[in-house]
């Protein structure tokens, strides 16, 4: 299983907000145990989609202080299913952003419907941390379509 829980940045102003979308594929392999014959997204998976996508926000407006990593789950709410073929719409709103840390309200939406949300702590590390060569290609991507003016790809199941 790929742990990449964010297909596309949909809009961004960095520092602040991002809409991003995932689409959840029929083919995933936790969907054979959670649950045999009504699978649905685990929780945990849908707090991680929030969380990486404030995370591209918060690694999008400064990157020396190094990658956003959550670190705390303030809270979260989850109020409807999240089933196989359906698109989820991310939302991230920044609330605090300093050098050490950062808070960002998250939802997810399906249909125009709010499934769940969360507020969320993310602390940073500095990238010299990370493996060589390491790279955001969901965030690379949007950045470079914003330089060239181009508009969203969507996101086709």
């Amino acid at each position: 299983m790929r742990f990449i829980l964010v297909d596309e940045i949909l809009e961004m102003k960095p520092g602040h907000q991002v809409r991003a979308a995932k689409f959840i594929s029929p083919d995933e392999d936790y969907f054979r145990d959670h649950f045999p014959g009504f699978p649905v997204v685990p929780g945990v998976l849908l707090t991680e989609m929030m969380a990486q996508t404030a995370g591209k926000c918060l690694d999008a407006e400064n990157p020396a202080r190094g990658k956003s990593m959550l670190a705390r789950i303030t809270s979260a709410s989850f109020r409807d299913w999240v089933r196989p073929g359906q698109t989820a719409i991310i939302h991230g709103d920044i609330r605090t952003s300093r050098p050490q840390f950062a808070t960002a309200d998250c939802r997810i939406e399906i249909e125009n419907r709010i499934i769940c949300s969360a507020e969320l702590f993310f602390s940073f590390v500095i990238m010299e941390k990370f493996s060589p060569g390491y790279r955001d290609e969901v965030l690379e991507h949007f950045l470079e379509r914003q330089k060239s003016g181009a508009p969203a790809t969507g996101i086709t199941p």
